[in-house]
């Protein structure tokens, strides 16, 4: 289908692309916009691709909700995270495919948010990530208060959250939110070839991994061991893990197909 506000792109390595293509908004989030992030989320299910790569175009990866484009105050401000914001965020965790997401310069609000719920999250060093609902009356949302306590702490998503004050990616990195902090003039070639190496791995193995370790944070030890048994079960009835047990024993790298 066709896209105003997004672009997406699948790659010859089996990597599909999707950029927020508003740079003269920064990439602010109307709900056409997020409309259009979900409909190629599950266009990139659909499409045969092996790993999403996210992504902001121009000099901020998202500056989080486009107010200006919501027409004045509204009367039920949780009424676009049901129509626009919470169904892209479940899209995304249901892809059965890994995702990276590459961040520059702002990071903020529900653009925050978005970028977080990536598997992996690579960041320039000029970016930052910001939840600041706060200043203006408001709590974060779309799926940020569910992400941030799992990935930064209770006492540091709470400090994030409560103060409104930025975070640099070095202390996101710290904090446990993001996976790598690289030079701005490497974010690109850094995340292409990070999002090509999980396209060219054991895409159901990998699948399991991104939903085991989700669900386990909020189950107890039992339940998370008879989850691990059965996914261990699926992953080993793939002909990934027959033809690698194969290259093993010959010495030879595995060549995965992710089926």
């Amino acid at each position: 289908m066709g896209y105003e506000h997004v672009r997406l792109e699948i790659g010859p390595a089996a990597v599909a692309t999707l950029t927020i293509a508003r740079a003269d908004k920064l990439n602010a989030l109307s709900g056409q916009t997020v409309d259009e992030l979900r409909a190629a989320v599950e266009e990139t299910g659909r499409s045969g691709a092996r790993c999403l790569l996210l992504a902001g175009e121009g000099r901020g990866f998202s500056s989080g909700a486009d107010l200006a484009s919501g027409g004045g105050l509204p009367e039920d401000a949780g009424a676009a995270l049901e129509k626009h914001f919470n169904p892209l965020i479940e899209a995304l965790f249901a892809l059965p495919i890994p995702v990276v997401a590459a961040v520059q310069g702002p990071c903020a609000g529900a653009g925050c948010s978005l970028a977080l719920a990536a598997d992996i999250v690579v960041a320039s060093r000029s970016a930052y990530f910001l939840q600041a609902f706060v200043n203006i009356g408001l709590i974060p949302d779309a799926g940020a208060t569910w992400l941030l306590p799992r990935l930064a702490g209770r006492a540091r998503a709470l400090e994030m959250m409560m103060l409104g004050e930025r975070i640099s990616a070095e202390q996101a990195r710290d904090w446990g939110m993001i996976s790598r902090v690289v030079e701005d003039e490497h974010l690109a070639s850094e995340s292409v070839a990070l999002a090509t190496q999980l396209a060219q791995g054991p895409t159901r193995a990998l699948a399991l991994i991104r939903k085991l370790a989700r669900a386990a944070q909020d189950v107890p030890l039992t339940d998370a061991l008879a989850a691990e048994r059965a996914a261990q079960r699926e992953a080993g009835a793939t002909e990934d893990f027959r033809g690698a047990v194969v290259a093993f024993l010959q010495k030879r790298q595995p060549r995965f197909e992710g089926r």
